[in-house]
């Protein structure tokens, strides 16, 4: 953006005035400009180089104080466009579920919600067996025992006959396949599920009387002016390669309220930036959202929260983590709150084809991004 800015600049003819007395004058605000456009490039070099190192293609953001910076690696194809999609549209998968816990703790603070309360008391006409046992701060951590649509696929790099257009099941939150057969009792380890934060959307519908996706406009896209976050359907956002192949076709209708949100990099940052802010919710609620359980592999509601070590910051740092994954498309979505930054990744490559790593093992792209923004470069110029 500064290197585009410098240049129309320059296009325009607007070079700095030559001085000819003895006393050196003050800057021209082009000369300063140049110079913060050369800084913000040498600042930033290392990520581009990063990302080059680790064939990432995709979009990375990073906000801090008070600007944003974004960058686009793009695959090619023999020449080809990717189908005329928008390029900076992208299904931000399980990141709903992330927003979703924002809603549900919105309405804690109102006091129509309890956490602790049985998901049978909002949702009394839920099938399953676990309804009355399962507590909504379950349902958010993913203790409820209830079944995954995941688990219809039939191998680990098929998708789930249950996201496909075909699907000859019921999706019905409470009598379908939701409500059925269990895997096991409420509040034991977490078990990844997309079912719960399907049920969670259920349960904010039947509480507040308006769809979760309406709640999300109203309360989240609204304020915020994002003119890009929508659920499904919606734009046409970018879709992803399995394998180097396209992606198969997908029902992301199908996801709700555990995958169903699409929208720009941008605004997953202004989403970010104003939950740290306190714009979105309550203290005392932002602390229930960001409660981290240790035993629990630091899972908190709808998002991971912990304390990781990176090699350039000398104490570790708290971080705020929502990843997802649906067919050829991933995100990484982290908020380092105790230092005012949020870093968002977008890639249309697959798990099987772009590996993020793990922040705590101390290597692999994501905590070499993290160890840049947080540790290495510094804040934006303000």
């Amino acid at each position: 953006m500064w290197r585009m800015i410098a240049g129309l600049i320059l296009g325009l003819g607007l070079s700095a005035s030559v001085s000819t007395a003895q006393t050196p004058a003050a800057p021209s605000f082009e000369q300063t400009l140049i110079a913060a456009t050369q800084a913000d490039q040498a600042r930033y070099a290392p990520l581009e180089d990063l990302a080059k190192q680790a064939t990432f293609t995709g979009e990375i953001g990073i906000a801090a104080g008070r600007m944003t910076r974004t960058w686009q690696f793009d695959r090619t194809r023999a020449g080809k466009d990717d189908g005329g999609f928008d390029s900076r549209l992208w299904r931000w998968a399980s990141v709903t579920k992330q927003v979703i816990a924002v809603l549900v703790l919105q309405e804690v603070g109102k006091g129509t919600i309890e956490l602790d309360a049985p998901l049978s008391r909002y949702l009394p006409k839920f099938a399953s067996a676990n309804a009355g046992k399962i507590t909504l701060r379950q349902l958010l951590r993913h203790q409820s025992g209830l079944p995954n649509p995941d688990d219809t696929a039939n191998g680990a790099a098929s998708l789930a006959p249950y996201y496909t257009p075909g699907y000859k099941g019921s999706r019905d939150p409470l009598s379908g396949y939701c409500g059925g057969p269990v895997k096991g009792q409420p509040g034991g380890n977490w078990a990844y599920n997309n079912c719960d934060y399907i049920l969670a959307g259920a349960l904010l519908e039947a509480v507040s009387g308006q769809r979760w996706a309406k709640l999300v406009e109203e309360r989240i896209a609204k304020p915020l002016r994002s003119r890009s976050l929508r659920a499904f359907p919606g734009g046409k956002a970018r879709t992803g390669l399995i394998g180097g192949k396209p992606e198969p076709r997908i029902d992301f209708a199908a996801f709700g309220a555990a995958g169903g949100l699409q929208g720009t990099l941008g605004d997953l940052l202004l989403f970010d930036r104003a939950l740290m802010s306190g714009a979105l919710l309550q203290p005392a609620q932002l602390a229930e959202l960001w409660d981290g359980q240790a035993e629990l592999g630091y899972i908190a509601l709808g998002q991971w929260v912990f304390e990781a070590p990176l090699k350039g910051c000398a104490r570790p740092v708290k971080l705020v983590e929502r990843r997802g994954a649906i067919g050829g498309v991933q995100v990484r979505n982290f908020i380092a709150p105790d230092k005012g930054v949020a870093i968002a990744v977008f890639t249309d490559k697959s798990e099987a084809d772009f590996a993020f790593g793990e922040i705590w093992q101390g290597s692999g792209f994501s905590h070499d991004l993290l160890n840049f923004a947080l540790c290495t470069a510094g804040e934006p110029a303000k």
